[in-house]
């Protein structure tokens, strides 16, 4: 398995992980709202600085 591979399933791993403990905080709406913000953030960025 390469590093790629391995640093790959650990983020998915640890963004599972980080999904479980918002179900049992209770607090999996703000969750949704902070990754989907990060996404259109992250894309903005991407158009801004290509």
């Amino acid at each position: 398995m390469g590093i790629s591979k391995t640093r790959s399933f650990l983020y998915s791993l640890a963004r599972l992980l980080g999904d479980l403990s918002a179900v049992q905080k209770g607090t999996v709406g703000k969750r949704i709202v902070r990754r989907a913000t990060g996404k259109i953030a992250g894309k903005a960025l991407r158009k801004a600085f290509k």
